[in-house]
């Protein structure tokens, strides 16, 4: 019943932390996208694919007691949230040993990156149905402020974020 809650907290502490809502939305999409069973439903929204079904698990995790969101750099950033596991969390995934395979590595990778970077590739990723030139069209439409090396760069880390996925930890598809 609450197996999509323990994957997003497997996430998460295998991550040790995470930094920000927009990032884990990113990150969790960029991992459904992969193959990983996360099985929240995703809408375009402003900046790319948003989750509220899995805005809403987090605002449940924190009111189980199993993470724990922290605001305190919320001057430096415009996505202050810092979630942690906690000692409840741990427990809780104690219950679901192999809900998740370790992605850390991979999790690493991508919430290293910056969120506008992270929206661009999630775009690209959300029209992954059309032609390679239409989802770079979309891409320069809804992010006017993205370059040509931006978008390269982009292009270039899904190829690099799916052959370290292969390598790493084969998802079930």
């Amino acid at each position: 019943m609450l197996e999509d809650h323990a994957k997003v907290a497997a996430l998460i502490h295998q991550n040790g932390e995470t930094i920000g809502r927009k990032k884990l939305q990113k990150a969790i999409y960029i991992f459904q996208k992969l193959g990983y069973p996360f099985h929240q439903i995703f809408h375009f929204h402003f900046r790319g694919p948003y989750s509220e079904e899995l805005s809403v698990q987090l605002e449940e995790l924190c009111d189980f007691g199993f993470l724990i969101e922290d605001r305190e750099n919320e001057e430096q950033t415009d996505d202050p949230c810092v979630y942690r596991i906690s000692e409840a969390g741990r427990d809780f995934l104690s219950h679901y040993k192999d809900v998740l395979p370790n992605v850390s590595r991979l999790m690493q990778c991508v919430v290293g990156q910056s969120i506008h970077f992270l929206e661009c590739v999630t775009i690209l990723l959300y029209f992954d149905h059309l032609s390679h030139d239409a989802a770079i069209e979309k891409v320069l439409v809804l992010e006017k402020e993205i370059t040509s090396s931006e978008l390269t760069r982009a292009l270039a880390f899904i190829e690099e974020i799916c052959r370290l996925q292969s390598i790493e930890s084969p998802a079930s598809r």
